[in-house]
């Protein structure tokens, strides 16, 4: 006989769907359940509606009288772009409600769960807090610190480097773990490299996943002087999947029009130092834009930065058994550490093999 366990799992699993492409909302999934039966499920929907309880409860009809909900986090109480989903799950007459987290938000934060109580629907939360808490750590991260959860992603040899002294590094790691990389851009809002990197790789920073080509995260380049070829091919598109420059003040404002004349948007950051933009800030203009989760494919001087501000939040670490030696690129570029004390430090909190190569992940500690 299935469980409430059971049935937030199955919660869980659709939520995940959303990630990448709800922001600004959270990824939420919502299952109702009667007489032991499934009679609607949902999940929050690109741009972040329908809400999953919205989904949910349009599936089901009238069989959601009498039956539970379980959502993954705090039916919202607010009026938006959307009514509260608390009001449709009262004037469904669902009869109990289990969630795995409160909403943090201030606009909900308790109030959904209070109302649902004044209604007279019971409310049971903290089953499957934790995996919840994970799914939508990139949200939580943008209510509680104003920017999006930062992911670094790491493809290296043995020994840490990237590239070769001479600068080749395609490909380091095989086909497998690249498909995984490409899974990894699905579910994140943005991905960001810095110029260097843009410059060297001419990327096109897409995803290029089979059934989930439709997928666009925004595109961000650090480049503090507007370095940035206008024919490259992040330029080249921005028409078509949004792309952002983070720059310094001050650029040419004809090289700037040139950019925004060819659809790229250009964000101007504080410098922290002469010639480099402010992370902290740049981050925080992110979570002001609604961005919850952040993709960084290097280079090695933005990975550095973003870890001496402590702003990394996960590693997926690809590594590939060969062993390039001192003289190659290495991942990321002097933080400045002279203890150990000082270092930053994640808790591996997953490994998996993909063919000859080694995916890791890790969560920040400290």
């Amino acid at each position: 006989m299935s469980t409430d366990r059971d049935w937030m799992e199955r919660a869980l699993v659709l939520a995940v769907r959303g990630l990448g492409e709800v922001w600004p909302n959270p990824a939420v999934g919502a299952v109702l359940v009667k007489d032991g039966q499934i009679v609607g499920e949902g999940w929050t929907q690109k741009g972040g509606r329908p809400h999953a309880e919205t989904v949910a409860l349009a599936a089901a009809g009238a069989k959601a009288r009498g039956a539970t909900l379980y959502v993954t986090l705090e039916p919202c109480s607010h009026h938006g772009k959307t009514p509260p989903c608390n009001e449709a799950v009262i004037a469904a007459s669902v009869a109990r409600v289990v969630a795995a987290i409160e909403d943090p938000d201030p606009r909900v934060s308790g109030q959904g769960f209070a109302k649902l109580r004044a209604a007279g629907i019971p409310v049971e939360v903290g089953e499957g807090a934790a995996a919840a808490r994970e799914i939508n750590f990139g949200f939580l991260t943008r209510i509680a610190e104003g920017r999006p959860m930062v992911t670094a992603k790491l493809a290296t040899s043995l020994d840490g480097r990237i590239a070769t002294h001479a600068g080749e590094s395609q490909w380091i790691t095989g086909e497998m773990a690249r498909q995984e990389g490409h899974r990894l851009r699905s579910d994140h809002d943005a991905i960001m490299v810095g110029v260097a990197t843009a410059m060297a790789d001419d990327p096109k920073l897409t995803v290029r996943v089979p059934g989930a080509e439709h997928r666009k995260p925004v595109r961000i380049v650090v480049d503090s002087r507007l370095r940035l070829s206008l024919t490259s091919q992040l330029v080249m598109s921005a028409r078509e999947v949004p792309t952002w420059i983070m720059a310094l003040p001050g650029n040419d404002p004809l090289r700037v029009k040139a950019f925004v004349d060819l659809g790229v948007e250009v964000l101007e950051v504080p410098a922290e130092e002469v010639g480099r933009p402010d992370i902290g800030a740049a981050l925080k203009i992110l979570g002001r834009r609604g961005l919850t989760r952040l993709l960084v494919e290097g280079g090695g001087r933005l990975i550095a930065s973003l870890m001496a501000a402590q702003c990394v939040d996960r590693l997926v670490w690809f590594r590939a058994p060969i062993v390039i030696g001192g003289d190659g690129i290495p991942a990321a570029a002097a933080i400045g550490v002279e203890r150990l004390a000082q270092a930053p430090r994640w808790k591996r909190i997953g490994q998996v093999a993909l063919g000859d190569d080694v995916m890791e992940t890790y969560a920040r500690t400290a």
